[in-house]
Parts: C-alpha cells; structure tokens; sequence
C-alpha cells in the first residue's frame, strides 16, 4: 500500500511539473456582441452613455458593460496602464500615449463619434445670460470676478464658478482652448461630477457651471431645442459685445454650422484586439443608431446629417 500511495504520489508531481513548464494559453469568450466588458468614460458623457449602453444591451442580451464614470485624466491612465481597453474622452490620445500603448503590442485606435458643446448654466433667477468669449476667458483668470462687472444692472455680486471634477475635461478645455494656456483664476470651484454642478447651479443665484450639454438637453423634445428647466443656459457670442443677434447657445444645429464656439470632439478610443465587446461596442456607438442616440442626446453626430429647424420669432 506504501508503495502505491508514492507511486500515487511521484505521477502527481511530475503533472504538476510538466503544467508548471508549459505557457497556459488563455482564451477569450466574449464577441463583439456577448460577453462582459468593463469601460472607462469621461463623465461629461455619462448620460448618454447609459443611454448607449442600455440600448445595446437591450439588442444583444448576451453582452454585459460596465462603465465607470470618472474624470478625464483618471479615464486615461486607466487605458494607460492596461487596467482597461476602452475609453470614451474629449480628445484623442498624444503620440507618447500612443507609443505606450504599442509597447505593449496593443494597437491603439480611436474614432471620432461626436461633437459635444461646453454648456454654461447659470440660476433661474438670474437673468444676465449673454456672454463674449473674451469675457468668459477673464472670468476664468480672475479678472473679471463679479457679475456688475458684464452688466452694472446685475442684482448679483460675486460670479461662483463652478466645474464638475480638477481632472475634468471641461477644466482642460477652459484652461487651453479659452485661456490660451493661461492659469485659472484662484476662486473656481470643483465639484463631485456634474449633476452636482446642477444641484449647487439651480440653488445658488450667483452661481456659473461648465458642463457638458447633454446633462441639459431635454429627453422629451425630439426637436433639439429646448434645455431641462431648472436652470437657465447662457448664449455664447464671438463678438466683443454679446448681443441676442450674435449669441447662441448649444442647440446642435449652432455646433453643426459653427456658431456656437465652445465645442470640442468625442472619441472612443480602444486598445482591445478585433472581434471582443468591445470593438463590438465601438461599431454600435459609430452605428445608425448609436448616432441616433447621440443626436437625442444634445450632441452632433459624427456620421449622421443634423437638420436644421428654424425658429420663428413671435412677433405677438
């Protein structure tokens, strides 16, 4: 029995040597539409994302995707450190970040799916909502810190600016498109994402928020011309002086044409092989109805026509 029992136990031994020596080879289940994914998204787009992902999983019950909403550069570094193969950001990657990605014998892709608009919201109460480029940007370096200082009229003082997160990217976008580069004023507040930018928005009347336009967009207007009504969208203007004829607010049809400036580009950006979820995932967001889902949600499609509606005045 003694001699069974080694024997028993010298075979156990060497199958354990010979697995140890052998490279397991491991092998991916998912496709492009099944399986479980996990992706990293910038949470300037998080309702649209949702959005997104509840209409692919809707189409393909098989699939599984798990976002996780953070800030733009917390988003990145997770694509960078190979924590995670799908991001979707306001930019594109770098050539040093691209470089990364190769040295670790992925294929870095990325793909324009949208153009979003930078929103500036202020309180119902607040009626000052015309407002230059110029002046936004010395709102943004602290030189114009008061709201008499746009309109000697205004009932407020003190303009409360508020982002949704340090690492954001509409705090980028400030600091290199509108600032030039310039550091942001000292007085700018962050907060805890952007539904908290609404919430300090519609309840404090000197308040300014930056955030992305599909937070405002209203769901229910198929038309693309009305924002949620619990706080009031300020009209950009190129010009020196705002006026109602030279500012516009980020209705889709003013990015699509290029009046409204605060605009910037969506990107999907994949590091995965061909064939997973979410390469299958990046073909249904760049889709038709991906593109649909885009348009509805305040942004302008990358491959989808936008119409253009007029509004008439009332004149009575």
């Amino acid at each position: 029995m003694r001699k069974v029992g080694l024997f028993c136990i010298l075979v156990c031994v060497a199958i354990l040597t010979i697995s140890c020596n052998r490279k397991v080879k491991v092998l991916r289940t998912d496709t492009p539409t099944s399986g479980y994914a996990e992706i990293a998204v910038d949470d300037c787009f998080a309702p649209i994302i949702d959005e997104q992902i509840n209409v692919f999983e809707s189409s393909y019950p098989d699939a599984s995707i798990v976002p996780h909403y953070l800030g733009e550069i917390d988003a990145l570094n997770l694509l960078l450190q190979d924590s995670i193969r799908l991001v979707i950001a306001a930019r594109d990657l770098t050539e040093p970040e691209k470089e990364s990605i190769r040295s670790r014998k992925l294929v870095p892709r990325s793909q324009k799916i949208a153009v979003d608009a930078i929103a500036l919201i202020i309180n119902k109460e607040n009626t000052d909502s015309l407002i230059s480029v110029s002046a936004l940007k010395k709102i943004m370096t602290g030189e114009i810190s008061s709201w008499k200082e746009l309109n000697p009229q205004s009932k407020y003082n003190d303009i409360s600016v508020v982002f949704d997160h340090p690492n954001s990217s509409t705090l980028r976008y400030i600091r290199d498109s509108i600032n030039g580069g310039e550091a942001l004023g000292s007085a700018l507040r962050a907060q805890n994402g952007n539904k908290a930018v609404l919430d300090y928005v519609s309840n404090t009347p000197n308040a300014m928020g930056v955030i992305g336009v599909n937070w405002i967009s209203n769901p229910n207007d198929t038309t693309n011309l009305s924002f949620i009504d619990n706080i009031r969208v300020m009209s950009v203007s190129r010009s020196d002086v705002a006026t109602p004829a030279n500012s516009y607010q980020p209705f889709p049809a003013y990015l699509a044409i290029g009046e409204y400036p605060l605009k910037r580009d969506v990107y999907v950006i994949l590091s995965d092989l061909r064939g997973t979820l979410q390469a299958g995932f990046v073909s249904f967001v760049a889709g038709d109805i991906g593109q649909r889902i885009i348009l509805k949600a305040g942004l302008v499609p990358a491959t989808k026509p936008v119409r253009l509606i007029q509004q008439k005045e009332n004149l009575f």
